[in-house]
């Protein structure tokens, strides 16, 4: 597995018209072939009375394992243009999925490529996209007089706060770069002045904004 990939966080739908011709683009974050195929064909389905429905996927964290599909369209025209997208954007573990309807007017090879791969790059512009890199996940307790300190220090350093709990005393559950695990926890300590409890969880790779 890759030390940090990029990828897109959820479902992101976009639109366009080019010549009379309707196109539906739908990204989405995938994990593993599996669900790749599950969301191509779950697209294919919902939208069974399209003209086609290219797609493109890199389903794994190396981008090694990826496919795609011209659906009909002249070879070379979709797919292999979408994919080329999400190669340029060093996207793993994304899929996408151009839905065409006829509009009457032929593009032609070339209107074909610069139609399916201008919707793809619209669409990942559009996506919230992450970098996904091996996190550390941790419980912190403070007292309630130490909650605001607390919270100021998790929003101005590289976290993410996953839950906060209301208890005894307040647990948060935040997700820090495992890289950055032992100097981020030095530095609550001290901003803390000591009235901190640490318990490390687990680690895994974790979605961080970008």
């Amino acid at each position: 597995m890759a030390e940090k990939y990029l990828s897109v966080h959820g479902e992101t739908l976009t639109e366009k018209i080019i010549e009379k011709s309707r196109f539906i683009t739908v990204s989405r974050h995938v994990r593993g072939e599996e669900e790749a195929k599950a969301f191509i064909s779950e697209i294919a389905k919902r939208r069974a009375d399209a003209t086609h429905n290219c797609y493109a996927y890199i389903c794994d964290s190396l981008g090694n394992n990826l496919r795609f599909s011209d659906d009909g369209e002249p070879q070379g025209t979709a797919g292999m243009p979408m994919l080329e997208v999400l190669k340029n954007n060093r996207l793993c573990e994304t899929a996408v999925v151009v839905t065409r309807y006829f509009g009457g007017i032929k593009l032609g090879a070339g209107g074909l490529l610069r139609a399916y791969s201008g919707c793809v790059a619209e669409n990942i512009a559009a996506a919230r996209k992450v970098e996904y890199e091996l996190c550390a996940e941790s419980v912190y307790e403070v007292d309630y007089s130490d909650n605001s300190a607390a919270c100021n220090f998790f929003a101005g350093n590289d976290c993410t706060v996953i839950s906060t709990d209301y208890a005894d005393r307040v647990i948060f559950c935040v997700a820090v770069r495992a890289a950055n695990e032992k100097d981020f926890n030095a530095a609550l300590n001290d901003h803390m002045c000591g009235r901190v409890k640490i318990k490390k969880i687990k680690e895994y790779f974790f979605p961080f904004p970008l």
